[in-house]
């Protein structure tokens, strides 16, 4: 085979496959932007030093609870513009009740905040694991593939059982509504603003 026939079928092949990758997470190709129907973002709080939440924890007083730190804050803001630049404009967006997702949620400045209680953490409350993700579940199975973008805030640990992830503060994973309770995982985006 003449090398120069090679590698434009090497060309050929790397540019098939870049389409195909791009096409595959909801990229439009001409573009670099997300397809924003459909799309959810599932997105951990953003920087909040500490695990868990004081003892005299109480969900209406941010005073008894682990809150954004001023790195955390900008953290918010950054991925907020982030997610603009991927195109994900006015968007509907859901928060754990929790004082650091609220806040973060604001902080991201896409859309409306609405509190979720399936967000919430079950961090120190393992046995409610399986009852709230049942329920959040429920809630993604009714969002649908053509619908506006929605962004979740909440925790790790909703995350991880979602998904399988465990993802650090302020990143989120991109999931495209299929009509399911299992919505499909397209990729990561870091807080850095990495993928």
């Amino acid at each position: 085979m003449p090398k120069l026939f090679r590698r434009r079928s090497l060309a050929v092949m790397v540019v098939a496959v870049l389409i195909a990758c791009s096409a595959s997470v909801g990229w439009a190709a001409d573009t670099g932007k997300l397809d924003p129907r459909g799309l959810i973002v599932l997105m951990r709080h953003a920087e909040a030093p500490g695990v868990g939440d004081p003892p005299n924890f109480q969900i209406r007083d941010c005073a008894t609870q682990r809150n954004l730190d001023a790195n955390g804050r900008e953290q918010a803001r950054q991925v907020g513009d982030r997610l603009r630049s991927l195109a994900v404009g006015e968007a509907t967006v859901y928060s754990s009740q929790w004082c650091r997702c609220l806040e973060t949620a604001r902080l991201l400045a896409v859309g409306p905040v609405q509190e979720l209680p399936a967000l919430n953490s079950f961090f120190e409350r393992r046995e409610e694991q399986d009852a709230q993700i049942a329920s959040l579940r429920r809630f993604l199975a009714g969002l649908h593939s053509d619908g506006a973008p929605v962004v979740l805030v909440t925790h790790q640990v909703i995350v991880t059982a979602l998904t399988g992830v465990f993802p650090a503060s302020g990143e989120s994973v991109l999931l495209r509504a299929n009509g399911t309770d299992e919505p499909t995982i397209e990729e990561r985006i870091k807080a850095d603003a990495s993928r």
